[in-house]
Formats: structure tokens, C-alpha cells, sequence
């Protein structure tokens, strides 16, 4: 008795290029270790160009035309074989709004992950607090914020800022403010993403953590899994742990969008459908 064949069901829906000048390869490097995992496809998701915000981490303005025809490259290079699509992840903080509704027009994202960097220096410039409790209470309540603007389709590793003072990261003692800011951004029906990058952190846990997980869970929101893979290997890092660790949690699907729209996928469907990145056969 022969098995069914295993359908490529996930999508990388975080990653990079080399156009943010933090990370390396191009996207049909991406594509093909995405091929080699068993995925469907990959969104490409650069950092989104802002005029004098992290300049030395993010493509121009002028340099958007050139991520589009990367991205389209790749599409091309892999038709019927990998599925490539053109995402954008944009810093949201308050006052950027009307900049980013242009953007997002500016050509047809598949895909807007909307991120709060706490991190780099122009957002700390703007609003670092002397106490980090404080800090991580704003840090949610811009999460909230991002969403409330209808913006984005999900918000990027959604508890980014553990990492600015890792050794005073406690989520348990701001649970309000992020009980708070959960219950604000379920009432958007904007989705949430489980980070797999964060367990290379100083925290060295997914973003968000369990505790978190488990609070989104409660409300419903939904969830995208994606690894925000900065080098071509890291596609999909760790998405076998993730999948896992969102069904021991109770959730039973996890979300994609394509066009802007959001379809499910079952959790036992995912996780057969992955194989281990081996090298690649080079006598192929």
C-alpha cells in the first residue's frame, strides 16, 4: 500500500535581502532552499524604505523599484517549482501613517508586516524610558497602535523589546499592558506572528514567548508563522518547534496571506509537509 504524496502547504513569509544591508543573498537563494524544506513558496519581506529612520539598515526609496524586479526575478526563475511573492515588512511608530499608506500602494504587496523595532537608535531616541518596565509598557501599546490603524496584515515578532534589557524582561509583571494591548489588537482581526528567529537573542526564546502565545490563543487572534531568515539557511529555521509548540497550545491552524488575504492552514498538514534542510545534491 502506497502512502499519499506529502503537499508543500507553508510559505517562508519572513525574510530578507541584501538591499537592508543586514542580510545576505537574493531571493531565488531563498527560493531554493525553500524548494529543498518542502515549502510552497516565500514572501520576500525587506524592511521598508523611511527617510531618516535606520538609513544603514534599510533600502532608499529609490531603490523600491529595484527589490520589485529582484523579487520578480525570482518569481520568474521559479515558476512551477516555488512560488515567489513581493511582501514588505514597514516600522510602524506614531506619525508615520499616511507615509506608509502610500508606500503600500506603490506597487502589489502580497503581504505588510507591520513592525515596532524597539531596538535601534532613532525609535530609543524618540521614546526610551528610564525604567524598562516602562518601555516594554509602550513598546505594546505602539503594537496596539499598529494595529488599530488597519495597515498591516500581521505584526512582526510581537515581543521584540524582551531583547533591549533581556535580564529585566519578566512579561508577568506588565501583563496588563499587554493583556491590554492583545485585547486591542483582536478587535482588528489583524494577525500575529510567531518569530522563530528570537531563540538566536538575547532572550533566547521565539517571539513572542509561551506565556504570550497562550494569551493570543485565548482571544482568537490569528497567527503566522515565519523564521525572518537574514541568510538563505535559515528558511524556515525552526518551524517544526513552532508548529509544535502552537498545537500544544491548543491552536489548530495557521494563517498566510497572499493578496492582501488570509487563508488557514491545519497545523497537521504543516508539520508533515517539512523535510530537513540536507546539502544540496550537487551532482543533480
Amino acid at each position: 500500500m502506497t502512502s499519499e504524496p506529502v503537499v508543500p502547504v507553508l510559505y517562508e513569509t519572513h525574510m530578507h535581502t541584501s538591499l537592508c544591508r543586514h542580510a545576505v543573498g537574493d531571493p531565488e537563494e531563498y527560493a531554493e532552499v525553500a524548494q529543498r524544506r518542502g515549502l510552497k513558496g516565500i514572501i520576500v519581506t525587506d524592511h521598508n524604505p523611511v527617510e531618516n529612520w535606520t538609513a544603514r539598515s534599510r533600502m532608499t526609496l529609490q531603490e523600491l523599484p529595484d527589490y520589485v524586479e529582484m523579487v520578480q526575478r525570482a518569481r520568474d526563475a521559479w515558476a512551477g517549482e516555488i512560488d515567489v511573492r513581493l511582501g514588505l515588512e514597514s516600522d510602524f511608530f506614531p506619525g508615520i501613517e499616511s507615509y506608509l499608506e502610500k508606500l503600500h500602494q506603490m506597487h502589489p504587496f502580497n503581504y505588510i508586516l507591520g513592525s515596532v523595532h524597539p531596538q535601534i537608535s532613532d525609535y530609543q531616541t524618540l521614546y526610551m524610558k528610564p525604567e524598562p518596565a516602562d518601555y516594554q509598557r509602550l513598546y505594546f501599546e505602539h503594537l496596539a497602535m499598529a494595529a488599530e490603524t488597519r495597515l498591516f496584515d500581521c505584526l512582526a515578532h510581537p515581543d521584540l523589546v524582551k531583547n533591549v534589557h533581556p535580564r529585566r524582561w519578566n512579561p508577568e509583571l506588565i501583563m496588563d499592558a499587554i493583556k491590554s494591548s492583545l485585547d486591542r489588537i483582536a478587535k482588528t482581526g489583524v494577525a500575529m506572528e510567531l518569530n522563530t528567529s528570537g531563540v538566536n537573542k538575547d532572550v533566547p526564546e521565539m517571539n513572542p514567548g509561551r506565556r504570550i502565545l497562550e494569551e493570543i490563543h485565548a482571544r482568537k487572534i490569528p497567527v503566522v508563522v515565519g523564521a525572518d531568515a537574514h541568510k538563505p539557511e535559515r528558511v524556515s529555521d525552526g518551524f517544526e518547534r513552532a508548529l509544535s509548540l502552537l498545537s500544544d497550545i491548543g491552536f489548530t491552524h495557521v494563517s498566510l496571506f497572499l493578496e492582501r488575504r488570509r487563508s488557514e492552514i491545519r497545523i497537521t498538514d504543516a508539520l508533515p509537509s517539512l523535510r530537513p534542510l540536507l546539502a544540496p545534491n550537487v551532482n543533480a
